[in-house]
């Protein structure tokens, strides 16, 4: 197969020049510190009394207080389904905010039928990718659990792995999958000492840290070339006339 020759001398006609840059180590540097306590919003996937995926989600807030973060939990109690409300229901402006305010998100599901559960894909699903000129979870950091009655699994996590990603979110190498979680939390809904409890501090240590890591540096980081492009007033008039809100 031919190569060309390197240095490449055949230019690239394709590219935008305006609208090119090659990313510089300067501008992943916060230009200031941050003051306040890492923000995290926790997301579960149970309405039951007895929620194993609650219990998980609450040993993860303790975690990430005890790390030096705060924490707001999220309960989906109330909240309609998709398109069975309009987006100013009180419960999805709630979550939103919450979205918005957070820095990162932990987000842990009960397998069920073999994937995710309903009440879990309902708040993804209230979670637009943008709201205006906010969006609510691109950039932020994310953490994925599952708790499953049966043995091992990861399709849950894997799901939401998949969700995180098409919610433009940074999700962590690292998660946690509970099976037979009814042998591993006592009566009072406390986790009990072992190994998977010791995978739960993993997971919440490392998102603390990806999250101090990408703070503060999160609109540089998911800035993208095809995005700028599409901020030009010229493009924006030219995609409004295509979907018919503007005459070319």
């Amino acid at each position: 197969m031919d190569k060309p020759h390197q240095p490449f001398a055949d230019g690239m006609p394709n590219l935008s020049e305006a609208h090119f840059e090659a990313p510089e180590p300067r501008r992943v540097e916060a230009s200031a510190p941050l003051a306040h306590a890492p923000r995290f919003l926790i997301l579960y996937g149970s309405l039951r009394e007895r929620s194993f995926s609650r219990f998980l989600a609450y040993e993860a807030a303790r975690l990430l207080e005890a790390m030096g973060g705060e924490v707001r939990i999220f309960h989906a109690h109330g909240l309609p389904l998709p398109d069975d409300a309009t987006a100013d229901h009180p419960k999805v402006q709630e979550l939103r905010q919450l979205s918005i305010w957070s820095e990162g998100q932990v987000w842990v599901s009960p397998e069920r039928h073999g994937n995710l559960t309903g009440v879990m894909k309902a708040q993804v699903d209230w979670l637009p990718l943008s709201e205006g000129s906010v969006r609510p979870t691109q950039g932020r950091t994310l953490a994925v659990m599952q708790v499953s009655g049966g043995s091992q699994s990861f399709n849950a996590v894997n799901s939401l792995r998949m969700l995180g990603r098409w919610m433009r979110m940074v999700t962590i190498p690292n998660q946690s999958s509970v099976p037979m979680v009814y042998n591993e939390f006592d009566d009072a809904g406390r986790m009990k000492p072992g190994p998977l409890y010791d995978r739960v501090v993993d997971v919440c240590e490392e998102l603390l840290k990806f999250t101090l890591l990408t703070r503060g540096r999160a609109d540089y980081l998911v800035d993208r070339y095809s995005e700028r492009k599409e901020r030009e007033p010229e493009r924006l008039k030219s995609v409004a006339a295509d979907i018919g809100f503007a005459k070319r």
